[in-house]
């Protein structure tokens, strides 16, 4: 079964994404040697199904925290064919940082710029395409908690996974 992983900084809406995707249905594990916990679950996507995994909250790909640890063995041990980096879009420069990263690394991600009615409210305006054209990567606006933008990133996983897995 092929993997969707999502990463991101703590508090960017990466569970609500996961949940949004999965139907809320997780396995919850520690991971091996440690504890800290790596969610599970499952989706379909384009008549295909996937395991998801919602991996602890990283700033980088160079790790400090045990959570990043975890999360930067994952995205190398499990070889995900997507990796949902989930940013929030009040918060865009400071988080394209581990974009590039893991563009840099050579991973297949997709970028989701959450929490986007919360940015348009204080006026922040991000040109989207202009923005995947310039990264080569595509880009989706969602709202997690109201699962606004969610069917964009379904379409975008699909088209991405055809391409490229």
């Amino acid at each position: 079964m092929r993997k969707i992983a999502i990463v991101g900084s703590p508090n960017v809406g990466k569970s609500v994404i996961f949940n949004n995707l999965t139907g809320t249905y997780a396995d919850v594990s520690n991971y091996p040697g440690t504890t800290v916990e790596v969610y599970r679950g499952k989706c379909k996507i384009g008549g295909e199904e996937f395991e998801v995994i919602d991996t602890p909250g990283m700033y980088s790909l160079l790790p400090i925290s045990e959570e990043e640890k975890v999360g930067r063995s994952i995205l190398l041990a499990e070889s995900p064919c997507v990796i949902l980096h989930v940013v929030d879009a009040k918060n865009l420069a400071r988080m394209l940082m581990m974009t590039l990263q893991l563009l840099e690394a050579g991973m297949p991600v997709i970028l989701v710029l959450n929490i986007f009615d919360e940015a348009e409210g204080l006026g922040i305006d991000i040109d989207l395409d202009k923005l995947a054209k310039e990264l080569n990567i595509p880009a989706v606006k969602t709202v997690g908690t109201t699962g606004a933008g969610m069917d964009i990133l379904r379409g975008k996983i699909e088209e991405h996974v055809k391409r490229f897995c």
